[in-house]
């Protein structure tokens, strides 16, 4: 698909001078005497005449039941196309899959989540592209809804933008406040004895309260904040709660900002730029975000043809602090982020530091300097946001690590509070199950690196989270007295000394593969390294004997992804080089 702007083709429509403007695709569809059997479907499903000459605008939505992140998406797609109506388009909803990573953790089923990413890109771009419209709308809520979104947006590269569903509100268990994250660290308190199996149960009954994504700096609201500093999201859509007023009003505006984008001809290529996707990076670091950021704003990048790496990472990370002192490492959720402002002044300040490119368009039609005019500071009686001057991190969390053990690279998350290097006898375990058996019952002690692999986008297939096993090792206290590294990833939720995105994986051969128990590994944040104490004559001997495994999964979506997924190192996409060039 061709994602360059081209001036439209004469439609057979009079009134050809608005129609390049405003309806280059639905006149395609909607047009002319031949295209009767069109309009009579549509006519069906609520078109009047006078929707026929408008910009048919797609309100792309990922309501589902399946999760508390969206079960509230279908009313806000309701709001948006509203917003879109108003402003003199036609709205048309249509929905696509979600998954629920927090249900399925653990458990086979995980292996089907970051698929769905790929899955969601893929339908929003077969009905977009199949139905002819102008521009979109696209609502997600949970992890992979986001990327996907983005993703389908950067192929198809019509006038849209994108809204954030919403953070949950926190639970509250004997005055604390809990989110998702607080059942999966009670499971290894449950496991350790330190909580009964009451304090269990209150827990998992109050720590989910209604809708909206998890409510930490976990991947939803990173991605969300990521999304935002793109340009693809107007101004604090990423901070909102999902049960407000304020959200329905940024669903409203954003249908009016598509059809203001289709009125100017502005299109996503035009806002996700090399130095966009700078902008990204630096408020992921400065929230302290997940590391899916590094795997989906690779993928994302992939797809608007924009060359991104994992050395971008590092570059960007070596001058951007961290200032969010917000969970799984620091002490506050999303919601109380929301409650001083939202992301908004945080990126002003990013900005008159010189650590933004103020120059970048975003989906208002302006400059995110444009936007950012007029943001006022955070209340001075804060400690979320700490300043400039104090940073919790001088650096950036998110550590890109190479050595013989990661020739490709690899992305650890280095809060600075488990301390920045960890060496250790290795604990291998062939997939997450019998790592988190052993986390449990006390099988790994402290000292052990655990090495989780065969969990990579190819072998598992699908890189799963390791959330169930660095929350367990969380919840034993074992949080500073023990390391996990893995081919897999991690959530948004995880924090410890833990490296993953291991490339390449164990079960392409990477070094990985040959780690034996007992083996000596380190981790370096100081020099970014991953580091198998090994010789290289002992690798290379180890390497010979290997052989790789029969695929787990012979058909359906997970072989397919299987067969398709490039390395974590760019991205895990789908659809990289399908067909070589003559």
């Amino acid at each position: 698909m061709k994602k360059t702007k081209t001036a439209p083709k004469k439609s057979a429509s009079p009134k050809s001078k608005t129609v390049r403007a405003k309806r280059q695709f639905s006149a395609k569809v909607i047009d002319g005497p031949e295209r009767a059997p069109s309009r009579a479907m549509l006519r069906a499903v609520g078109f009047t005449d006078a929707d026929f000459e408008k910009s048919k605008v797609a309100i792309a939505s990922t309501w589902s039941m399946v999760t508390p992140c969206n079960m509230h998406l279908d009313v806000l797609a309701g709001e948006a196309a509203h917003g879109v109506n108003t402003a003199g388009g036609k709205a048309v909803i249509f929905n696509t899959i979600t998954v629920s990573d927090g249900i399925s953790m653990g458990t086979e089923g995980m292996k089907y989540s970051l698929v769905s990413r790929e899955v969601i890109a893929d339908s929003v771009e077969a009905v977009i592209g199949c139905e002819g419209f102008d521009g979109l709308v696209a609502l997600g809520g949970c992890d992979k809804n986001m990327p996907g979104c983005l993703i389908a947006i950067a192929r198809l590269n019509r006038p849209a933008v994108f809204v954030y569903g919403g953070t949950i509100l926190p639970g509250c268990h004997e005055g604390v406040n809990q989110d998702i994250v607080s059942v999966f660290e009670a499971v290894g308190k449950h496991a350790s004895g330190q909580i009964d199996d009451q304090h269990l149960l209150e827990v998992e009954k109050c720590a989910i309260p209604g809708p909206g994504s998890c409510g930490g700096m976990y991947t939803a609201n990173t991605m969300a904040s990521a999304i935002e500093a793109l340009g693809m999201s107007l101004p604090n859509s990423s901070a909102q709660n999902a049960v407000s007023d304020d959200k329905k009003t940024d669903c409203r505006n954003a249908g009016a900002a598509v059809v203001q984008m289709l009125n100017r001809d502005i299109r996503p290529l035009d806002i996700m730029t090399k130095k966009a996707f700078e902008n990204a990076i630096t408020v992921v670091m400065a929230l302290g975000g997940s590391t899916n950021a590094v795997l989906h704003l690779l993928a994302i990048a992939h797809a608007a043809g924009v060359k991104l790496s994992l050395d971008d990472f590092t570059r960007i990370g070596k001058k951007t602090p961290v200032l969010a002192d917000l969970k799984p490492s620091g002490k506050y959720l999303m919601s109380e982020l929301v409650a001083i402002g939202g992301t908004l002044p945080l990126m002003k300040t990013l900005l008159d530091a010189g650590m933004l490119h103020g120059d970048c368009l975003t989906v208002t039609g302006k400059t995110l300097a444009e936007n950012l005019r007029g943001v006022k500071p955070y209340p001075k009686k804060q400690s979320i946001i700490r300043p400039l001057s104090d940073p919790i991190k001088k650096e950036g969390h998110l550590v890109i690590l190479y050595g013989n053990l990661a020739p490709d690279g690899a992305v650890a998350k280095i809060s600075g509070k488990e301390g920045e290097v960890f060496t250790g006898r290795a604990r291998v375990f062939e997939g997450e199950e019998p790592a988190l058996r052993a986390i449990l019952d006390g099988t790994v002690v402290k000292g052990d690196v655990i090495v989780i692999r065969a969990e990579g986008p190819k072998g598992g297939p699908g890189m799963r989270e390791m959330l169930a096993p660095t929350s367990a090792v969380m919840g034993r206290g074992l949080g500073k007295e023990v390391a996990l590294i893995t081919d897999g990833r991690f959530s948004g939720g995880t924090h410890g000394f833990v490296v993953g995105h291991i490339t390449p994986e164990a079960h392409e051969g990477g070094p990985l593969a040959i780690v034996k128990n007992g083996d000596t590994i380190t981790i370096d944040a100081t020099k970014r390294e991953l580091r198998l104490d090994v010789s290289k004559k002992e690798i290379s001997k180890r390497l010979a004997k290997w052989k790789q495994p029969k695929p787990r999964y012979t058909y359906g979506v997970l072989a397919k992804f299987a067969k398709l997924a490039t390395p974590a190192s760019q991205g895990a996409v789908t659809d990289h080089q399908l067909f070589s060039k003559k």
